[in-house]
């Protein structure tokens, strides 16, 4: 078999170079989200594919983590890889390198969550049916029984080669049962005004922000310096919701890796009533792409107005910035509306956009024999 493309180590700096002007690049493919993970035992590298002409066609970030007791490591690619999936080169192409250089690093299983959409809902499909489940009193429905807007037949494609080599798709329950959220909620920004935007909220939601506005919540740009406060928010929430919340150095080592390769990379939004915070977002921006990665909020009321205003203003700044998508993150593909995990489908349909699923985890067995015998460990753990 001819090989026509190469795996090679890169410095950061050439990386960077590539994954500015790529069309998938996201956070989770930029260096410093590697060094935040550095500090929860997780190496790193940088590697790009290149033609017969050294020309860099393909790069991505792999996160390594060796496994207690072996001189073995697991390998994940996180929203990667980020190569020209529709392009000229089969998928062979572009992983048969891949394993062997893994091979090379000893690694014996491969994860992977390409950024590629399947599937796409758009707000009011997902609204109306709702509607209709709950009219004839049916339950259980999950979003993807809704049909959906758009199917790329392109990214099946993918799916398909891609179990014909011997990649295996993860399945499961819901959205947060994977490392990434498999479904997410995205407003496309792109072509569109401010007013525009905004006239497309639900008019409950345009009120909301009205209300707040009229309230004089104000939205503010915090530092390092406010994280603690952040985080104690956090935890506030976690507590009436039954839920874990990461310790407060995650959040600090992330603003420094982040603002360190790019100032603007990571903000984050406060919104105050005098000298009360009411609620607060981390957004991580690439250029072209905002994302709402952690938010937060005192009252436990679906309707608190200061959560819309924090978001308008968000979106504000994400057109201002000249960014396409505006990213809402992970969502639930439960449509059952008396679980309180719903409220969050609800809130960000409530602005536009459209239910978005990706094309999940897909795993790799490098070392067949080993892969097995970590697998069934896993599962008995």
């Amino acid at each position: 078999m001819k090989i026509l493309l190469k795996i090679e180590s890169i410095d950061q700096e050439v990386y960077i170079n590539f994954i500015d002007n790529h069309p998938l690049r996201n956070f989770l493919q930029y260096p410093s989200w590697s060094d935040l993970k550095a500090e929860w035992k997780w190496s790193s590298e940088i590697v790009a594919w290149f033609d017969t002409n050294r020309s860099i066609v393909g790069a991505t970030i792999i996160l390594y983590r060796k496994v207690p007791g072996l001189n073995k490591y697991l390998a994940y690619i996180p929203r990667g890889p980020l190569i020209n999936w529709f392009g000229g080169y089969k998928m062979k192409d572009w992983f048969f390198p891949l394993f062997h250089h893994l091979k090379q690093r000893k690694v014996f299983t491969v994860k992977m969550d390409p950024p590629l959409v399947v599937r796409k809902w758009k707000a009011q499909k997902i609204i109306e049916n709702i509607h209709n489940f709950k009219l004839h009193g049916l339950k259980n429905k999950r979003l993807i029984d809704i049909q959906p807007d758009y199917v790329s037949n392109e990214v099946e494609f993918i799916q398909q080669e891609l179990a014909a080599m011997g990649w295996k798709r993860t399945m499961f329950e819901d959205s947060f049962d994977t490392v990434q959220p498999q479904f997410v909620y995205r407003l496309q920004l792109k072509g569109k005004t401010l007013e525009q935007i905004f006239s497309e909220f639900d008019p409950i939601w345009q009120e909301r922000i009205y209300q707040a506005e009229r309230d004089n919540i104000q939205i503010e740009m915090g530092t390092e310096v406010h994280l603690p406060e952040f985080h104690r928010l956090m935890i506030e929430q976690a507590k009436r919701e039954k839920t874990q919340v990461r310790d407060l150095k995650y959040f600090v080592k992330m603003f420094e890796a982040l603002t360190f390769e790019d100032p603007h990379r990571i903000k984050l939004y406060m919104a105050r009533k005098e000298k009360q915070l009411l609620s607060a977002a981390l957004a991580i921006r690439v250029q072209g792409h905002t994302w709402d990665i952690y938010g937060v909020k005192k009252s436990d009321y679906y309707d608190d107005p200061a959560s819309y205003l924090l978001r308008w203003k968000m979106i504000q700044d994400a057109v201002k910035m000249g960014d396409d998508i505006f990213d809402f993150r992970g969502i639930s593909i439960q449509l059952n509306t008396d679980d309180p995990i719903f409220e969050l489908l609800q809130f960000k349909c409530g602005f536009g956009g459209e239910a978005c699923e990706l094309m999940g985890e897909w795993d790799y067995p490098v070392i067949p024999m080993l892969h097995w015998a970590f697998d069934m460990y896993m599962k008995k753990r």
